[in-house]
């Protein structure tokens, strides 16, 4: 797990669930299942999926259950959360429910931590009314997290008499996704992987990788550093349809920055909208959180990013009007970074 720029770049995904306009929730969870079967086949490294919460664009809510059944389907690739936002829940339980996933599936989970919301803050109070959003909250939860998962007996503490199960012989990688410098200093003094989400800051993730990289403290879940870097990736057949989907992608980060609900905008949709001045100034800004067009194209500028973070791994979340497009984005990611696809079925299969 030891990170390096020089070694070749390993591709795993970050998937929201998207509903499409049109389509249902349940809908949307099938097309997550189609894609972790796929991104199996192709050769990915893991299949994160996220947790959000009060949004009728995103379907997965609750990423633990929906673990299970990918990790059910699927044969090879890491699954896991990406992550599950700890400050909402107790810390046994999610050592409990991620314990039993490692149970059900060893060394083939992880568990991806987060300490944002995934919502709004009033739905945050509902999930939890004792959130204080505080740095120092957060903190002992992740101590006490670890404490669970390494069975740990804390003096003066409740890891004396109360212990997650059910116990296992391997342990879920633990990951802390971040989009700020204070859970990467976390996830270093704690010896946990550290997953910097470019696709929501795009300003400073390189430098708070080397600071986890300079100040990591191994543990003997992780004896030495492990990062990766998340961002959004449109790769096509061509450059004409890149600048599509990236036409389409513009409008809806727009949309998001100014929390208006509704469904992914198509291209003839976005295409017609009329951008104001500062509007334009904001889809500047917003294009540093991804990476798009052609497999070549794509690849150089993945390999450039990851050479910048220092590291050999890239979680690519990508969201499309139309679902083929999204397979067909990690098809192309597959096979211009010669991921391990003999024999495996293409996309159009996958779809069948």
């Amino acid at each position: 797990m030891n990170s390096s720029p020089s070694q070749p770049l390993r591709l795993s995904v970050l998937d929201q669930s998207p509903i499409r306009q049109g389509a249902t929730a349940h809908q949307a969870l099938q097309e997550t299942l189609a894609l972790a079967q796929l991104t199996d086949r192709l050769g990915y490294t893991r299949f994160w999926v996220s947790e959000h919460h009060n949004t009728g664009f995103l379907a997965g809510s609750s990423p633990e259950v929906l673990v299970a059944h990918l990790a059910g389907h699927t044969q090879r690739i890491r699954v896991g959360s990406g992550g599950v936002m700890l400050p909402h829940y107790s810390a046994l339980k999610v050592a409990e429910n991620f314990r039993l996933l490692e149970a059900l599936f060893p060394g083939r989970i992880d568990l991806g931590l987060g300490r944002a919301p995934g919502t709004d803050r009033l739905t945050a109070h509902v999930l939890n009314p004792a959130n204080t959003f505080r740095d120092e909250d957060f903190a002992a939860q992740l101590m006490d997290l670890r404490a669970f998962l390494r069975d740990e007996e804390v003096p003066d503490t409740v890891h004396t008499k109360v212990k997650a199960y059910p116990q296992t012989d391997t342990t879920p990688e633990l990951w802390l996704l971040s989009s700020s410098g204070q859970s990467g200093l976390f996830a270093a003094h704690l010896g946990m992987g550290f997953s910097f989400a470019q696709f929501i800051n795009p300003v400073g993730g390189p430098r708070m990788m080397q600071l986890y990289r300079e100040r990591f403290q191994p543990l003997d879940l992780l004896a030495a550093p492990a990062a990766n870097v998340a961002l959004f990736v449109l790769c096509a057949d061509t450059e004409e349809k890149a600048r599509q989907l990236q036409t389409s992608l513009d409008l809806q980060l727009l949309r998001i920055g100014r929390a208006e609900r509704g469904g992914f905008p198509t291209y003839d949709e976005a295409r017609r909208y009329n951008y104001t001045t500062d509007e334009l100034t904001q889809l500047q800004h917003n294009r540093l959180r991804y990476v798009a067009g052609t497999p070549e194209q794509v690849r150089k500028q993945l390999e450039k990013l990851a050479a910048s973070y220092g590291v050999d791994e890239v979680v690519a979340t990508t969201i499309t009007a139309d679902f083929a497009d999204r397979l067909r984005s990690f098809e192309l990611l597959a096979e211009v970074f010669a991921l391990s696809t003999a024999g495996q079925p293409t996309a159009s299969t996958a779809m069948a």
